[in-house]
């Protein structure tokens, strides 16, 4: 259990190490997050850290949400998100106080949380990867056509899991064991090595890598 910081992508550049790699990195706004609310086991029965994210204007928000930010004593915020931490994290960020990207040092593993682009209604070619028929040899119309869909006559129904057009995109997002290569804390940036599912400004959780390789 570890703390999950809330960012927002900035986008992808690279940059180049003393020996003249070139690493492509994404680069994200790390914070700072403010505590909302403290979880305890004698409380909650689990214990936990509510953290909020990019300021919002009070007006839209309303009465009961104001209200557990004045509470809280920070301003509106547009995001709020709760991680799983142990008893001792809880007690080391105090309600009110800030996270942020100093929690994180080159050369660490990370993982990466994000909801990936929405590319609408898409085909089985540029959804599944679904081969395009040839040109020719009495191919008609269906040259993007997934074709036969049956299994014959058994079991004479269509196999469960089969590659069909549908919505692509807009999923949460898992990008396992990436490395940190640049933290700045006086920006609040973190450079990761790599992409990142999801589109610029787009929301995206930091968190230590689970099972690091």
């Amino acid at each position: 259990m570890a703390i999950e910081l809330l960012c927002r992508k900035l986008g992808m550049t690279r940059i180049f190490t003393d020996s003249g790699e070139c690493i492509p990195v994404t680069v994200l706004e790390a914070g700072p997050n403010a505590v909302l609310q403290q979880k305890t086991e004698a409380t909650d029965g689990y214990t936990a850290l509510q953290l909020g994210f990019a300021d919002r204007r009070r007006k839209t928000l309303s009465k009961a949400a104001n209200g557990h930010f004045e509470k809280a004593g920070v301003g509106p915020k547009r995001y709020a998100h709760e991680c799983r931490v142990s008893a001792e994290e809880v007690e080391a960020h105090a309600v009110g106080s800030e996270i942020k990207a100093d929690i994180f040092e080159p050369g660490q593993k990370v993982d990466a949380i994000g909801t990936s682009k929405g590319r609408g209604t898409a085909g089985v070619v540029k959804r599944h990867g679904f081969k395009v028929k040839r040109k020719t040899h009495g191919t008609h119309e269906g040259f993007r056509n997934p074709g036969a869909i049956g299994a014959g006559a058994y079991p004479g129904k269509v196999i469960k899991g089969q590659g069909m057009y549908g919505r692509m995109g807009a999923e949460k997002h898992t990008t396992r064991n990436l490395e940190v290569v640049q933290v700045d804390p006086e920006q609040n940036l973190v450079l990761v090595r790599g992409a990142i599912a999801g589109h610029n400004n787009g929301l995206v959780t930091l968190r230590p890598a689970v099972a690091p390789k």
